[in-house]
């Protein structure tokens, strides 16, 4: 979840003019934070009932970043001269209010589809086939993203790479012991798979341990990207406690292109969520989920979606993949483990300086770990493909021309 919650004001913060230091970016991570929260809540209690997290959809901040690079939302050339905050934040907030709007009607889609039961209708026809190149083109689109950031220091970016791959694939299996807890069998402390559950926030963590050091060391000298004193105005900058409300950036405003674009956000999300309910009831130990809870669990993402664009987080709610991956780990498919997880996010999103931390990371660091994040998504995509006859022409054809194509289409 890291990922995706990190992503949204770093990837959007330039294409919405907004400053380097800006601490309204802090304020869009805990906005993410408190929506994810109570949209986990949602769903986990009135929706399908499974426990899985809701958070940041990278459908959504694809058409984002499409939205935003339209010649009219093109930054201002004397952005850098303007100096009247005012002013500035109304230069950004004109901007996430044009995909506020968007969110909220294109998601509403979602909420029909979910209220009336199209879901079940439709079922037959989302076949891996049409969730494979959808899921996979999410994460290839944002490669972009991914080396823009770890230019600003490939060591760095790569130092990353690295200690992720080997928390994640050669530490998997490494329990560390918890201390003052006793497993009740043994009298010996319980361990806990660490590195399996937390790879990408432990990588990102030593990473910046590292950075920390070259910094006080001056290894990296004064400007360099990767410092951790870079962006320490945002966390003094940025309020202890904020509380996050609808239309905190103003009203939002819709425009029919706009909408249009957000609505493939919405199928994507849409697609997505119904292979991970089912996912998600297989690794918990649930029955499949049937057509009427896979309904109302639409609906209430759609419900989770709109509420996004209302609060202005810059992005709609999904099911995360990634969570349910966890759960097959930690062994825990309860769903008040789940609830309390969306409660402890809202807690969270209260502080503000929660937020500001995040956005104080290094910026290789963060290349560094989409790299490893949108890799995986577009690995996700592929892997729906396991039982598709990948012998056929046709097969080959249609998932070749529809990754192909919505590369080309993304171009455009």
């Amino acid at each position: 979840m890291a990922g995706s919650t990190v992503a949204t004001p770093v990837i959007l913060g330039p294409l919405l003019c907004m400053a380097p230091d800006d601490p309204n970016k802090a304020n869009l991570i805990s906005t993410i934070m408190f929506v994810s929260g109570a949209a986990t809540l949602l769903q986990s209690t009135f929706g399908t009932r499974l426990p899985i997290i809701q958070g940041g959809s990278f459908s959504f901040i694809v058409v984002a970043i499409a939205i935003l690079s339209q010649p009219e939302f093109k930054c201002p050339t004397n952005l850098d001269k303007i100096t009247d905050e005012k002013e500035r934040e109304e230069i950004w907030q004109i901007r996430i209010r044009e995909i506020q709007g968007a969110i909220i009607v294109a998601s509403l889609l979602e909420v029909f589809i979910g209220l009336f039961g199209i879901v079940g209708k439709i079922l037959k026809y989302i076949t891996p086939m049409a969730v494979a190149p959808a899921i996979t083109m999410i994460g290839l689109s944002l490669f972009k993203k991914s080396a823009e950031y770890s230019s600003r220091n490939w060591y760095i970016a790569i130092l990353t790479i690295l200690l992720i791959v080997v928390f994640s694939q050669y530490c998997m299996n490494v329990k560390l012991p918890i201390p003052f807890t006793k497993d009740l069998t043994t009298g010996k402390l319980i361990r806990y798979p660490v590195f399996q559950v937390f790879p990408v926030l432990l990588g990102m963590g030593v990473a910046w341990l590292i950075c920390y050091i070259m910094t006080v060391t001056n290894v990296f000298e004064p400007g360099n990207r990767s410092r951790t004193d870079v962006n320490l105005k945002i966390i003094s900058n940025t309020l202890w406690f904020r509380f996050p409300y609808p239309f905190q950036w103003g009203i939002p405003t819709v425009s029919l292109g706009a909408v249009l674009g957000m609505m493939a956000g919405v199928i994507a999300g849409t697609v997505e969520s119904i292979g991970d309910y089912n996912a998600c009831a297989r690794i918990s130990g649930a029955e499949p989920p049937p057509v009427h809870a896979i309904n109302r669990g639409i609906f209430i993402e759609g419900i989770g979606c709109v509420v996004s664009g209302m609060f202005g987080t810059g992005t709609g709610t999904t099911s995360l993949s990634q969570n349910i991956g966890a759960i097959g780990i930690s062994k825990v498919g309860s769903r008040r483990v789940i609830q309390a997880s969306g409660l402890i996010m809202i807690v969270f999103a209260l502080i503000g300086k929660v937020g500001a931390v995040f956005v104080s990371i290094p910026e290789p660091i963060i290349g560094g770990t989409f790299c490893v994040v949108f890799a995986t998504v577009a690995a996700v995509g592929l892997s729906n493909l396991q039982q598709v006859d990948l012998n056929s022409s046709r097969n080959i054809f249609v998932i070749g021309f529809s990754i192909f194509f919505g590369l080309v289409s993304f171009q455009l």
